[in-house]
């Protein structure tokens, strides 16, 4: 297995492309990968939009998706100066000035565009350490190759379940600290539910907690795509400490609202075929928040 990945990274973009595009039919027309998924979260999404406009919205994101895979392979195997072409940050002052400080500073992206390149393209060009959470895959193997490949100018992935550790032992150094977080925490797991595209959604709070107990600002990263093969990342300062007198989880509530900002400019960067919305909001979580309302408006 990690061979064939090997030589895959070796192949020319143009060849992967096409490769992308085989698995975009394959995927799209043959299979029906997740279309039902994807369909039915675009439909609860943007119920505001036709039929057809979703159409093409869920069409284009599996186009989309078949050149992020492309582009991946490729960029497992690019190097440094080639993905700087390709990934280009417009404000880079913003992290230069946490890291001329010596702080420690937190990362937040999502499944937009493409976040394989992020890590190497954003490492780069940056003279920061940057530790990224990462979930370990089953297979040792490709597990191992994909940890070499997002280890390069920089990066240190860390699996999920060890991240924690690693942030306590590494406080008060100046890294930065990467996570994609727009995913699900499971049903047993601590979580944070706010409205997020017309729906009651689940976001881990390991965020605000990272970033409460490093002291550190939190930084946004948003990836767009300005042509095939090339993108402009924009980096937003969500959040800067000091953290007391602060809502506990305002910064999981306004990665929700940056990142939903993201989606509606573009929605097919989004990854609309993982299950975001797996579980409803439970009635027991959701009374309080009604009582705050009737708070609010008396």
């Amino acid at each position: 297995m990690r061979h064939v990945l090997e030589f895959l990274t070796r192949l020319p973009l143009p060849l992967l492309y096409a490769l992308g595009r085989f698995a975009y039919f394959v995927a799209f027309r043959v299979l029906r990968w997740h279309r039902e998924l994807a369909a039915r979260n675009l439909a609860n999404a943007f119920p505001e939009k036709s039929e057809a406009e979703r159409a093409a919205i869920l069409r284009q994101s599996y186009v989309n998706l078949g050149q992020t895979l492309a582009e991946t392979f490729w960029g497992y195997g690019a190097s440094a100066g080639e993905l700087a072409k390709r990934v280009s940050i417009e404000n880079p002052d913003v992290i230069n000035r946490f890291v001329e400080e010596k702080r420690p500073v937190l990362v937040l992206t999502a499944h937009v565009c493409n976040w394989e390149w992020l890590l190497p393209g954003v490492g780069a060009q940056f003279d920061i350490p940057i530790d990224a959470v990462y979930k370990p895959l089953r297979v040792a193997s490709l597990d191992a190759f994909i940890r070499g490949t997002r280890s390069r100018f920089g990066g240190k992935p860390i699996p999920i379940h060890s991240f924690l550790f690693e942030v306590m032992r590494r406080a008060g150094e100046a890294r930065a600290y990467a996570m994609v977080a727009d995913q699900t925490p499971p049903r047993n797991m601590d979580k944070f539910w706010t409205r997020f595209l017309n729906q009651d959604t689940a976001f881990f709070t390991g965020a605000d907690k990272i970033a409460r107990f490093l002291d550190a600002p939190v930084i946004y990263v948003a990836m767009r795509r300005v042509r095939k093969g090339h993108y402009s990342v924009r980096l937003h300062v969500l959040v800067e400490p000091p953290y007391e007198g602060r809502e506990v989880l305002d910064v999981v509530e306004r990665y929700a609202r940056q990142l939903e900002g993201e989606i509606r400019a573009s929605p097919p960067d989004w990854l609309w075929v993982h299950n975001k919305w797996k579980y409803p909001k439970p009635a027991v979580e959701a009374e309080p928040r009604k009582r705050r309302r009737a708070r609010r408006a008396a």
